[in-house]
């Protein structure tokens, strides 16, 4: 996508602390919510952080690889300073995460054309599917350390 770091040199995206893993996602879906809690349990370490694409940041860092914030069905994965996204941010958020969400990588063997096929088909009937969803009401004391606003 772009070269490792590259949001720090970028003034429309806010300073926050890149050295830790930070996921972004749609604060109003679901199926995002529910991947937030699968965040918070599986990585034991404590270190990745989230972020709704509908904050100042996420609108900024989604803007800065090119991606539509007004539209946010694209789900970044940022890890030492380099952005994964879609269906490739799942398989290596699973693969850092360890454990039984090492089971991603079943997805990274399908060819990317079809990888981005079913990302975006899942992205956009997601609120059909599975509903709207609240990600910064979830209850969860350690979640909400973890999100940042």
């Amino acid at each position: 996508m772009r070269a490792p770091f590259s949001f720090l040199d970028d003034p429309a995206v806010p300073e926050f602390d890149a050295s830790r893993p930070l996921a972004v996602m749609d604060a109003s879906c679901a199926l995002c919510s529910w991947g937030a809690r699968m965040i918070n349990r599986l990585d034991r370490s404590g270190e990745t952080r989230i972020c709704a694409v509908q904050s100042t940041l996420g609108g900024a860092l989604l803007a800065h690889y090119g991606l539509d914030a007004r539209d946010p069905s694209t789900w970044l994965f940022i890890d030492g300073g380099v952005a994964h996204r879609d269906l490739d941010a799942v398989i290596y958020a699973g693969r850092r995460f360890g454990g039984w969400a090492r089971l991603a990588w079943v997805f990274g063997l399908l060819p990317a054309p079809a990888r981005g096929w079913l990302y975006q088909r899942l992205a956009r009937n997601r609120y059909a599917w599975f509903g709207r969803g609240d990600l910064c009401a979830i209850p969860d004391p350690s979640l909400q350390r973890r999100l940042l606003r």
